[in-house]
């Protein structure tokens, strides 16, 4: 059999994990799976490194992988309605305006875009539904590595800026061909396992997610301006990015559609003020500086991913978010979607009873499946026995979670002591969610930090894409909803974060086994 690293497999010679990071090494340097180094860009070269993956692929239940998968339609229907139920966002966001910059930069771009008139009625969603295994056992010794006894919980939803479809691609057709050519013979040094290739899940991220945005771009439809006579596709990206290797695999697939769809890149802020203009009937138009004298583009989907950092949201920030809402664009994501992925918004959900306003009572169920107990820690009953809880530290079995995303600012320990040295009225701000607790794997990790073997915990996630349009009759009329892929990431057993783009976890594969 292949080399499966379990808690109770044998652990590979130095020597062969030498021959097999050798193997690594070359393909995701022949395959782009690289950062970029953007302090040493000069106008002719530039450096990378590779981003931090999992030598072996690692144990994960097959019949919590195909639930994950088959819930992802009903996440995307469920965010897509509550993306068009403005008055309950408000209701459950409201106290964040004042103590959360993010949040109060969002409600007041999306107030002035109501004031100036929503001109496109279709939305767009790129959705991440992230899980871990929980244990349900906890009294077994042997508990903490039986993957079957576990259930599948959600970790967070992101609706903006989904990040590491790329990448996990590129990684799982990594482990799958180390898998073809034998390289985790490592007892027996048999020919290749052809037949455990079944057991690594295919992973069609970045047509998936391509196709989808050709999908939204043909919804747009023809020009309507008169001053263009082509639509395209602008991607809207931070300036100085350093993960282009997970973002432009999605363009460059857009291009090589059988009818190649038009797609630009377009950095947040000045250059979006610079190079985008407004028809009188708020057609998005795209001028780009290398076809100065031509007609521009009218955009037909701007695809966001920057703005969602509270410092993006200078004056310039603002206006640039503001022209490409109040525009004709269809929008991945609007600001309601946007809004809709602050985790007070996770939490409102676990709250019984208040998943059926969006979705039927069956759906619900399943979903409601998934959560685990999320505590407010506002200034309402529950939010102040949450307020009781953390001020008796009681809090072990707890993590403090803001409303930002991007990975690196959740506070796992010493809870209390982090609150008392921020002002009450930011309390409202988080939410204490409850631990998983995850069961242990064994890999060895290769990533900024060196080369390390030991006990690893995982994170799934589930790609979604969803369009819908508005309507005020029946709320979001779904137009397209599709599960688009997964990722899959491991840490190290004693490392809190996952992200990693910044250097906490790695891209990884399930190896789905059956009990």
């Amino acid at each position: 059999m292949p080399f499966s690293p379990t808690e109770d497999a044998s652990k590979p010679s130095e020597e062969q994990i030498l021959v097999l990071l050798g193997q690594i090494q070359d393909w995701q340097i022949n395959h782009g799976s690289l950062l970029k180094l953007i302090e040493s860009q000069t106008e002719h070269s530039v450096l990378s490194y590779p981003v931090g993956v999992t030598v072996f692929p690692t144990v994960f239940p097959r019949l919590q992988f195909c639930r994950a998968m088959c819930l992802q339609p009903i996440y995307n229907e469920l965010y897509a309605a509550i993306a068009g139920d403005e008055d309950w966002l408000y209701k459950v966001t409201k106290e964040l305006i004042p103590v959360e910059p993010l949040a109060g930069a969002l409600w007041d771009i999306y107030e002035q875009a109501k004031r100036a008139g929503i001109t496109q009625q279709i939305s767009a969603g790129i959705f991440r539904s992230d899980y871990m295994l929980h244990l349900d056992d906890q009294s077994s010794p042997d508990s903490r590595s039986d993957i079957f006894k576990t259930s599948l919980k959600q970790v967070e939803f992101n609706a903006f800026s989904c990040a590491g479809a790329s990448h996990s691609k590129r990684v799982a057709d990594m482990h799958r061909y180390m898998t073809r050519i034998g390289a985790y013979d490592l007892e027996t040094g048999t020919e290749a396992h052809e037949q455990d290739t079944p057991s690594l899940p295919p992973n069609d991220n970045i047509e998936s997610l391509a196709s989808f945005l050709a999908t939204a771009h043909t919804a747009y439809g023809p020009p309507k301006s008169k001053a263009s006579r082509q639509t395209a596709i602008l991607y809207i990206v931070q300036p100085n990015n350093f993960n282009i290797a997970d973002e432009r695999p999605i363009e460059y697939a857009l291009w090589n559609q059988e009818k190649p769809i038009l797609t630009y890149r377009l950095d947040w802020g000045d250059d979006i003020l610079q190079y985008t203009s407004l028809t009188e009937s708020r057609e998005l138009l795209f001028h780009p500086p290398w076809r100065k004298g031509r007609a521009p583009m009218e955009v037909s989907v701007a695809y966001l991913r920057a703005g969602y950092e509270a410092h993006e949201y200078d004056l310039t920030g603002r206006e640039a978010r503001l022209r490409i809402e109040i525009s004709s664009a269809i929008k991945c994501p609007s600001i309601l979607s946007h809004i809709s992925t602050f985790k007070k918004v996770q939490q409102s959900l676990t709250v019984p009873g208040e998943i059926q306003r969006f979705i039927s009572s069956q759906k619900a169920k399943e979903l409601y499946e998934t959560f685990v107990k999320i505590h407010p820690l506002d200034e309402s009953p529950e939010g102040l026995r949450a307020r009781k809880l953390v001020s008796d530290r009681r809090c072990s079995n707890y993590i403090l979670k803001p409303s930002l995303e991007g990975g690196g600012h959740n506070v796992y320990d010493r809870i209390p002591e982090f609150l008392a040295s921020i002002p009450d009225s930011r309390w409202s701000s988080y939410v204490l969610m409850e631990r998983i607790l995850t069961p242990v794997s064994w890999n060895v990790l290769v990533g900024p930090n060196g080369v390390d073997g030991g006990d690893v915990v995982s994170e799934l996630g589930i790609f979604g894409a969803c369009i819908w349009k508005d309507t005020t009759e029946k709320g979001a009329d779904l137009l397209h909803n599709s599960c688009s892929g997964w990722s899959f990431k491991t840490k190290h057993s004693d490392v809190d974060e996952m992200s990693v783009v910044k250097g906490y976890g790695c891209f990884d594969t399930p190896r789905l086994i059956e009990s």
